[in-house]
């Protein structure tokens, strides 16, 4: 092939290449309301023990839509809505913990964002409030991981609570569920636990976390199998 026709070869690809790829999203970043706080800027809705709050994000690139979730972290429902906006309305329990969420969606892309997940606690006529249910970080439920040399695995997570008052955690571990075997109690200051496992076992786990008040919160039960 001649060195000329090479060239308009190469030129007549480059010139039909077209635009790029289609990008997929990037996270957005939490606004309000804000991590670990007691939300009281709701408005009342007459008749019942519900509020409607405004959450907020900064946008994210390649983003055309976004999927709020409030999850009510004492039943554990989830309440969704799909705006093209950086805000959006949702109507709550009042006096309840939530937890939130942003996932970012782009229509020419497979591929979805996640922010990070906040807590926060949606004011009522309370004067003092439970602590939030400790959010596990490690083991995540579901996972399938390897022991350590001593046969062990890190249960690691984190506690919060608006009153800035928190005692301590009673950890539950074991081979059924609920699990019911307590194999520890921790002040505030600890938030992780070894604990010795097997192979090729599955295991359950949750938290009760304790203020200063006598307020309890106990979080959703966690599993992971062991390799």
């Amino acid at each position: 092939m001649k060195p000329i026709t090479i060239i308009l070869c190469f030129l007549a690809l480059t010139g039909c290449g077209g635009k790029d790829s289609p990008k997929p999203p990037s996270s957005a970043l939490l606004v309000f309301p804000q991590k670990n706080s007691e939300c009281n800027t709701g408005l009342n809705v007459a008749g019942t023990n519900t509020s409607t709050v405004e959450f907020r994000w900064q946008g994210a690139d390649h983003t055309e839509s976004y999927e709020l979730r409030a999850t009510n972290l004492n039943t554990n429902t989830t309440q969704t809505i799909v705006v093209s906006g950086t805000s959006a309305n949702l109507t709550i329990e009042k006096g309840t913990p939530y937890s939130w969420l942003v996932v970012s969606k782009n229509t020419k892309v497979p591929e979805t964002a996640r922010s990070e997940t906040w807590q926060f606690f949606n004011a009522g006529a309370e004067t003092t409030h439970p602590p939030f249910p400790a959010a596990v970080i490690s083991p995540k439920t579901g996972s399938n991981i390897a022991r350590d040399i001593n046969n062990e695995v890190l249960l690691d997570w984190e506690g919060a609570d608006v009153d800035n008052d928190l005692e301590g955690y009673e950890v539950y571990f074991s081979t059924e569920t609920p699990p019911t075997t307590l194999i520890g109690t921790l002040t505030s200051g600890q938030s992780s636990l070894k604990v010795s496992v097997a192979a090729n076992t599955v295991y359950y786990w949750r938290i009760i976390t304790m203020d200063r008040e006598g307020n309890t919160a106990t979080n959703t039960i966690s599993e992971f199998k062991v390799r």
